[in-house]
């Protein structure tokens, strides 16, 4: 896993010229209605500004289809960004922009990593729209448009495997308190347990965890970490996990790096400058997801 990871780096570095400067809406409200309910709330540490227009965490989608997958949010989504180039081998590197977030893309046919598609939740101020135009772009139906317990909300599978959550909040802003227009969520096996790792390797926060019985799994969790919210469930049906990759942006790489490690994660690589202006480490979760842990560097003389 680290060699196929780390080769997405180095495809970056090589090619990117980059400026230094059953959907879980229903279930939350089912939840929240015949549930036991343990909720906590603290502060994230404060992490520095990332590269403009990113969050603290933005999620990789590291596909073989990667071309085909730009195409794809391009049409479904409006996303807007750039290719920052295409390898001797094949392998891109991709940043596009959906909403108030960004997206990395990268892979291709040539590439050897291992793909690691993820789950998205994804908000919308057309549920039905956006929805058809995923379909017409090529994405299979997971659930048709529903209304409950105040969203409305359907899912769509990409031709790469990625699963989006499409919603949009029915009163107040379209966008659930606190969560951006993308959002990875996860459902790994040991919900519980990969909030605890979160907390010390990432300064991670509760900011609700739903279970059926106080000492059950978690089966919907907002963990917020930065400025960005990571949610969860428990893997259960046809929701199992899908290791993620993440880039993570903070103000010190060594610190988080270290901690991270310390906490149970596995290095990939130890920190280093790299030639797109950012410092970055990488680390392996104990739950397969893979962590690249960045900051950005300042121009000299700035």
């Amino acid at each position: 896993m680290g060699a196929d990871v780390e080769s997405l780096v180095r495809i970056a570095a090589k090619l990117r010229d980059l400026p230094r400067h059953d959907f879980r809406a229903r279930l939350r409200g089912d939840l929240e209605r015949i549930a036991n309910m343990t909720t906590s709330k603290a502060a994230s540490p404060a992490v520095s500004p990332a590269r403009q227009g990113f969050h603290t965490i933005t999620p990789y989608l590291a596909v073989k289809e990667a071309p085909q997958l730009i195409e794809f949010v391009k049409e479904a989504f409006g996303a807007r960004g750039k290719i920052y180039g295409i390898g001797s081998e094949g392998g891109i590197h991709s940043e596009y922009k959906i909403g108030d977030s960004m997206v990395m893309i990268g892979g291709g046919e040539a590439w050897r990593g291992t793909p690691m598609p993820t789950a998205l939740h994804l908000y919308v101020e057309d549920v039905d729209a956006v929805y058809q135009r995923a379909l017409d772009a090529g994405a299979s139906s997971m659930m048709g448009p529903i209304e409950d317990h105040g969203e409305r909300f359907a899912g769509a599978k990409d031709l790469s495997g990625n699963e989006w959550y499409i919603a949009k909040r029915l009163s107040g802003t379209h966008t659930d308190e606190g969560l951006h227009t993308v959002n990875i969520y996860l459902h790994p096996l040991g919900a519980a347990q990969m909030i605890e790792f979160l907390k010390p390797a990432f300064g991670a926060a509760e900011v609700a965890v739903y279970r059926l019985q106080p000492d059950g799994p978690v089966v919907h969790a907002k963990i917020k970490i930065g400025d960005s919210v990571l949610e969860m469930g428990e893997a259960h049906g046809p929701y199992q996990p899908m290791p993620t990759m993440f880039f993570l942006n903070v103000d010190d790489v060594a610190a988080w790096y270290q901690r991270a490690v310390a906490s149970g994660a596995t290095s990939i690589s130890e920190p280093a400058d790299q030639p797109y202006g950012d410092r970055v480490a990488g680390v392996t979760d104990p739950f397969g997801n893979t962590w690249y842990i960045a900051t950005h560097l300042p121009k000299i003389g700035s």
